[in-house]
C-alpha cells in the first residue's frame, strides 16, 4: 500500500506541475538532448551510464542499477529563433528579419524507481520529450487565398509517462521493458495563405483554431551488461508512438492530423576507471523522423500540384498529397544520427563534476526553408557542463547548463515564382537545469 500511495501521490503532482507548463525545445530536431539533470550535463550520453530515476527515458534496463529513489527536475529553456527573408516582387514571405518571442520556459521533470528485491525493479519516468515553438508577431507569410493573422507560429508541448519493469538477467547484465504513454497539445497560428493547399477548405481547420490534444501509446526496450570489469554496453529501441489525430488541425498535418512520435534507437558504451575516478561515455542515437508523413513528407510539391486544388475539384490523388491529405505535405524532416559524449570524474565522496558535447546534423534541406519558418529545428552542436553535490547519505544536489551552438539553414522560396527570394533560418540555445535527489 505505500507503493501504491506514494506513486499515486507521484503522479498527481507530476500533473499539476506539468499541466500549466509549456514544453518547447528544439534541440536535436524537436527531440531534447537529455532528460534528467545528470545525463543532460552528458549531453544526453547515458545509454549504458544510468545515474536516476529518469534512466528508463534513455534506456529502461538501467533502471535496475540505479536503486530505490525519487529525482525531481526543473529547467530554465531559452530558445532563440528567427528568419530572415529577402525581397521579391513575387515571394510569399515579408522580407525582412523577424526574431520569435517567447523566448523562455520551465521544464519539469521527475522520477521514481522501487527496488522490488536485488534482481529487478517498477519505475516510472515523467519528462517532456520536446517540441516546436515559434511566435512571430508578424503576417510572415503574405499571398494565398486568404489573408494571414498575426502572430505567426505554431506551439507543440509533449508529455510521456513511461513505467518500466527492469530485471537482471544474471549478475551483470539487464534487461528492461517499458509502455511509452504520450500526450500533445498543439496549436497554429497565422497559417491562412495556406488554405488554397489545403484539404480543409473552404472550412478552416488549418490554423487559428486554439489547443487541441493529441494522445498515444508506444513502448521501448533496452538492454545494458557489463561485459568485462568497468567495461558496459547498452542499446535501446523505441518504437513509433502512435497518436490520435489532431480534429481542429485535420487540414494541416497529412493523414486528417495524424501526427505520431517518430521511432528512435541509441546504443552506447561507458567506461569506468578507478584511478582516478573517471567515467567516459559515448551514445549513437538515430531519429527516423521520415517515418511520419506530417513531419518528412515533402512540402515543395505541393506549388505544381496542391494550389487550389480543392476548390477546383481536382481529383482524389492529386487532393490526397494536399495539407491534410492521405500522402499530404509536411516539413520535409530527414532522418537524423546524433553521437553524445559525455565525462564524469567524481573529486571526492561529496561532489562529481560532468561536462559532454554532441554532434547531430540538423533535419531540414535547404529546399524546406518555407514551411519550417514555423519550425526551425536548425541546431547541431550541444556543449554542457554540471556537478552534483551529495547532502548527508541520502541527497544529492545536481545541475547542468547547455549551450546549442547557433546555425543557420538558407535555401530558396519554392512559392516564388520569379525563383529569388531566400529564406534563411537561424538558432541558439541556453538552458540551465537544477535537481534533486532523494534515495531510500
Amino acid at each position: 500500500m505505500k507503493l501504491v500511495r506514494s506513486i499515486f501521490i507521484y503522479l498527481a503532482v507530476v500533473t499539476l506541475l506539468l499541466g500549466g507548463v509549456a514544453t518547447s525545445y528544439a534541440t536535436n530536431g524537436y527531440f531534447a538532448n537529455g532528460y534528467s539533470v545528470k545525463n543532460k550535463a552528458l549531453a544526453g550520453a547515458g545509454t549504458a551510464l544510468p545515474l536516476d530515476s529518469l534512466a528508463a527515458a534513455t534506456n529502461p534496463a538501467g533502471m535496475v542499477w540505479v536503486g530505490k529513489r525519487v529525482d525531481v527536475g526543473l529547467s530554465l529553456f531559452n530558445p532563440n529563433r528567427e528568419y530572415t527573408a529577402t525581397p521579391s516582387a513575387t515571394g510569399n514571405v515579408k522580407p525582412e528579419n523577424i526574431e520569435s518571442d517567447s523566448e523562455w520556459f520551465v521544464i519539469p521533470s521527475l522520477g521514481f524507481n522501487w527496488m522490488m528485491n536485488d534482481n529487478y525493479s517498477l519505475g516510472v519516468s515523467i519528462y517532456g520529450n520536446g517540441g516546436m515553438n515559434t511566435d512571430y508577431d508578424t503576417t510572415t507569410y503574405l499571398s494565398g487565398m486568404s489573408p494571414a493573422s498575426s502572430p505567426t507560429g505554431v506551439d507543440l508541448m509533449q508529455l510521456f509517462i513511461v513505467p518500466t519493469y527492469a530485471r537482471k538477467l544474471v549478475p551483470k547484465h539487464s534487461i528492461g521493458l517499458s509502455p511509452v504513454f504520450a500526450f500533445q497539445r498543439f496549436e497554429a497560428k497565422g497559417l491562412e495563405p495556406f488554405l488554397g493547399l489545403s484539404t480543409a477548405f473552404p472550412t478552416n481547420k488549418l490554423t487559428n483554431q486554439d489547443h487541441d490534444n493529441s494522445y498515444g501509446f508506444g513502448g521501448r526496450i533496452g538492454y545494458l551488461g557489463e561485459i568485462m570489469p568497468g567495461l558496459f554496453l547498452g542499446a535501446s529501441y523505441q518504437t513509433k508512438i502512435y497518436m490520435s489525430e489532431y480534429d481542429d488541425y485535420e487540414g494541416l498535418f497529412a493523414e486528417q492530423g495524424d501526427f505520431d512520435i517518430p521511432a528512435s534507437w541509441s546504443a552506447g558504451f561507458a567506461y569506468h576507471l578507478s584511478e582516478p575516478a573517471l567515467t567516459f561515455a559515448v551514445d549513437v542515437q538515430q531519429i527516423f523522423y521520415s517515418d511520419v508523413d506530417s513531419i518528412g513528407n515533402s512540402f515543395n510539391p505541393a506549388f505544381n500540384s496542391c494550389f487550389g486544388a480543392v476548390s477546383m475539384g481536382s481529383s482524389p490523388d492529386t487532393v490526397s498529397h494536399c495539407l491534410g491529405g492521405d500522402d499530404g505535405v509536411g516539413f520535409g524532416w530527414d532522418d537524423i544520427t546524433i553521437v553524445k559524449i559525455g565525462v564524469e570524474w567524481q573529486s571526492g565522496p561529496e561532489w562529481t563534476w560532468r561536462a559532454g558535447y554532441s554532434y547531430g546534423e540538423q533535419p531540414i534541406p535547404n529546399d524546406e526553408v518555407l514551411f519550417n519558418i514555423i519550425a526551425p529545428g536548425v541546431i547541431e552542436h550541444h556543449a554542457t557542463a554540471g556537478f552534483t553535490k551529495t547532502i548527508g547519505s541520502n541527497q544529492e544536489l545536481s545541475v547542468a547548463v547547455m549551450h546549442a551552438f547557433s546555425n543557420e539553414v538558407k535555401g530558396k522560396n519554392p512559392l516564388d515564382i520569379a525563383d529569388v527570394q531566400t529564406i534563411e533560418l537561424k538558432m541558439n540555445q541556453w538552458e540551465y537545469t537544477a535537481g534533486y535527489s532523494w534515495k531510500f
